[in-house]
C-alpha cells in the first residue's frame, strides 16, 4: 500500500497511484523541514511494507489515489494553507477515504487540520487563527500554542516537551512511560477524555504545564475512530529525528549527531536550543519505539527499524551497445567537461557524473564526489559496500557524512555509467540480467516482425535505488 505525504512542489508521475503506497501530502501549508522528517522517519519505520510518496494538494483533488493508499499524512506547517487548497472537494475525498477504512496522520499543523475546530493564539492579532475545519476527525477543539513563544520559521519557541504515554492504549511492550519530543507550535486536544465514547483514545499527554486552557485533560496525541478508518493526530513532532536511534550505530550521549540540516547548527539567537537538541537526541530510541506503537495502533505494519538505502549507480545501455554513446552525443549541449575530461550533466534538480566502464575509476570518483558534497546541503547517507561493484553508497561514504541521517538527494551527484561496448555484467547489476533482457527483446522483435522504426525498449536506464519523485 501507498503512504502519501503532503509535500512541496513536485512533479506528477502518472503511475504513482497505481501501486500500493503510503502518501505524504506536500504543498501549500507544509514546510520543507517537516516534509523531510516525515519522509525519512516513515520510510525508516515502514519500509519495505509501504512506499512513502510525497504528493501535492492538486493530486489529492484530481488523481485516483484512494484504492491503493494505506495512509494520508499531513506534516507540520500552517493548516490555513491546507484549507485554502483542499476545502470542499479535496476534504470530501479525504473524509470519504478515511471513513471507508483509510488512515490519516496529522503532525502538528496536520493535527490541527484534523480537528473540528482550531483556536490558535487567540488574542494575538499577528498569529490568531480561529475557525471550524471540514475534516473534523477529532470532534472537539485543537487549542494552541500549548506552550508560549512560538515564532513562524524559527526555533525560538521550540522545546523538548515531555510526554506521558498511555501504554494501556498501545500494544508495543517496548513503549516507554515517559519520553521527550520536539515541540514547536502544536496544540492540545481540548477535553479529550470527554470524547472517549465517540471513539477518541488518548495516546499521550503533555507532562509540562500548559499555557492554554486544555479543559479536561492535557492530550498531546490522540487516535480517533472515523467510520471504518482512523486518524492519528499530534500536537508535538514525534517524527522529528535528532540523532541515532540505536546505540550500536556509534550513537553518543555526549556528542550526538543530528539528522536535520536546519536544526543541526548552533542558533545564537535561540538561547538554550543546543540543550533542546541534546535532550531530544538522547531520547531518540524511546521516541521511535513510541511512534512505531502509534503506527501499529493505527493499523499499519511496521518493520524492523532500518536505514533508508542510499542511491545506487545508474547504468545506461542499448540493445546495440554503440548506440548508447550516440544518445550521449545527442546530449552534448548540456554536458560540460572539466580539464581532466570528466563529463557532467546538470539539470534543474540533479547532477550526473558520466563515465564509461573502461574509465570507471572509483578513486577519482570518490574524490570528485567528496569535493562536490563539501558544499552540498546534505546531512549524510548510510553506506553499503557489500556489492562487488562500487555503489553510489560506497562513494558517498567518503564525503565525511554520518549514517542514519536525512539526505538532500538533489544535492548529491549521481553516477551514470554508459555501457557503449557491452551490456552491464552480473557484478554491476546483480539483480537484473541485461543480456537476458536484450536477448528476449530481440526475439520479440523478430517474432512480431517489428519494423526498424520501432525503438521501444532499445535503450534502458537502470538503477537499483533511485528517487521516485523530487522531494
Amino acid at each position: 500500500m501507498n503512504i502519501l505525504v503532503y509535500s512541496g512542489a513536485i512533479q506528477s508521475h502518472e503511475s504513482w497511484w497505481k501501486n500500493e503506497n503510503l502518501i505524504l501530502t506536500a504543498g501549500n501549508g507544509s514546510t520543507v523541514e517537516s516534509v523531510r522528517h516525515c519522509l525519512y522517519t516513515l520510510r525508516r519505520l515502514l519500509s519495505p511494507n509501504y512506499a512513502v510518496i510525497p504528493v501535492t494538494g492538486d493530486m489529492i483533488i484530481k488523481e485516483p489515489w484512494q484504492s491503493t493508499c494505506a495512509a494520508l499524512v499531513f506534516p507540520g506547517g500552517a493548516d490555513q494553507g491546507y484549507c485554502r487548497t483542499l476545502n470542499g472537494a479535496g476534504n470530501r475525498r479525504i473524509r470519504q477515504f478515511v471513513e471507508q477504512g483509510g488512515k490519516y496522520i496529522g503532525f502538528c499543523a496536520g493535527g490541527y487540520y484534523g480537528c473540528k475546530r482550531v483556536e490558535f493564539e487567540v488574542g494575538n492579532r499577528l498569529l490568531e487563527v480561529v475557525g471550524d475545519r471540514e475534516l473534523a476527525f477529532y470532534p472537539g477543539i485543537a487549542r494552541g500554542c500549548a506552550f508560549s513563544g512560538f515564532v513562524y520559521h524559527s526555533e525560538k519557541g521550540a522545546r523538548a516537551s515531555e510526554l506521558l504515554v498511555n501504554r494501556s492504549s498501545l500494544s508495543s511492550g517496548s513503549t516507554p512511560n515517559v519520553l521527550s519530543s520536539y515541540y514547536n507550535g502544536g496544540g492540545v486536544f481540548v477535553d479529550a477524555p470527554k470524547f472517549t465514547n465517540q471513539g477518541v483514545e488518548i495516546l499521550a499527554d503533555y507532562n509540562d504545564k500548559l499555557d492554554v486552557d486544555a479543559g479536561e485533560g492535557r492530550a498531546a496525541m490522540v487516535c480517533c475512530k472515523v467510520g471504518d478508518g482512523a486518524a492519528l493526530l499530534t500536537g508535538p513532532h514525534p517524527e522529528f529525528v535528532f540523532g541515532f536511534s540505536k546505540p550500536a550505530d556509534n550513537w553518543s550521549l555526549t556528542k550526538p549527531r543530528f539528522a536535520s540540516q536546519n536544526l543541526q547548527h548552533p542558533k545564537e539567537d535561540v538561547p538554550g536550543f543546543e540543550k533542546v537538541r541534546d535532550d531530544l537526541a538522547k531520547d531518540e530510541k524511546h521516541r521511535m519505539d513510541f511512534l512505531k506503537a502509534c503506527l501499529v495502533k493505527l493499523g499499519l505494519t511496521v518493520s524492523e527499524e532500518q536505514n533508508v538505502p542510499s542511491l545506487s549507480i545508474i547504468h545506461f545501455s542499448a540493445m546495440q551497445p554503440s548506440k548508447a554513446n550516440q544518445v550521449l552525443q545527442g546530449l552534448k549541449e548540456v554536458i560540460t567537461e572539466d580539464v581532466h575530461g570528466n563529463a557532467t550533466i546538470k539539470d534543474e534538480n540533479d547532477t550526473f557524473y558520466v563515465v564509461q566502464p573502461s574509465t570507471f575509476d572509483t578513486k577519482d570518483l570518490r574524490q570528485a564526489l567528496s569535493e562536490n558534497q563539501s558544499t552540498a546541503t546534505t546531512t549524510g547517507a548510510p553506506a553499503d559496500q557489500s556489492s562487488d561493484s562500487p555503489s553510489q553508497a560506497s562513494i558517498q561514504s567518503s564525503s565525511n557524512t554520518s549514517a542514519d541521517q536525512i539526505v538532500d538527494y538533489t544535492a548529491i551527484p549521481k553516477t551514470l555509467v554508459v555501457h557503449d561496448s557491452d551490456y552491464p555484467g552480473a557484478k554491476s547489476t546483480p539483480y537484473f540480467n541485461h543480456h537476458s533482457f536484450y536477448a528476449n527483446l530481440k526475439q520479440y522483435i523478430a517474432q512480431y516482425n517489428l519494423t526498424d522504426s520501432s525503438t521501444f525498449a532499445h535503450h534502458l536506464l537502470y538503477g537499483e535505488v533511485v528517487e521516485t519523485v523530487p522531494d
